[in-house]
Formats: structure tokens, sequence, C-alpha cells
């Protein structure tokens, strides 16, 4: 027989995985210099900085980090539609 109580725990504990992974994450952090463009962000796609023949770039940073974070809704509304199904 189907335990809805035991599925509520279980993802409970996928979530607290979930945010500890997205933690970890956030404290890693790759550096990517090529023709003259360098970037930094964190292992948990936050944009850091962008650099372009040695200048910053703030505006470019802010509008990527923009189009992560919509990417990122749109595949966590993704998931939760496959999860209701």
């Amino acid at each position: 027989m189907f335990n809805p109580f035991k599925a509520l725990g279980n993802m409970q504990a996928f979530q607290e995985k979930a945010k500890a992974m997205q933690q970890a994450l956030s404290q890693e952090e790759v550096t990517i210099e090529k023709n003259g463009v360098r970037i930094v962000m964190s292992g948990d796609q936050q944009v850091r900085s962008i650099e372009v023949d040695g200048a910053m770039e703030n505006r470019i940073a802010e509008a990527f980090a923009e189009a992560i974070k919509k990417t990122q809704e749109i595949a966590a509304r993704k998931l939760l539609e496959m999860q209701s199904e």
C-alpha cells in the first residue's frame, strides 16, 4: 500500500541533499580565459565577474547572470511538472 507520508519524507530528504549540494557548489569557482575574455563563475552557475581585454564588464556579467537565473527557473518548473505527473 502506498504511504503518502513516506513519500513526503523522501522528498524532504531529497530537498535537503539538493540544498547541501548547491551550497557545496557555490564554494567552487571556475575561471576561463579565452580570446581576451575572462569569466569567473561559481560551481552553482553564479557569474562572479567578466573581464574583456582586462576591463571589468559588469553589464555583461549582470545580463549573463540574469539569463542563467531564468534558465534555472525554467528547469525547476519543468522538474516540478514532471514530479506531479
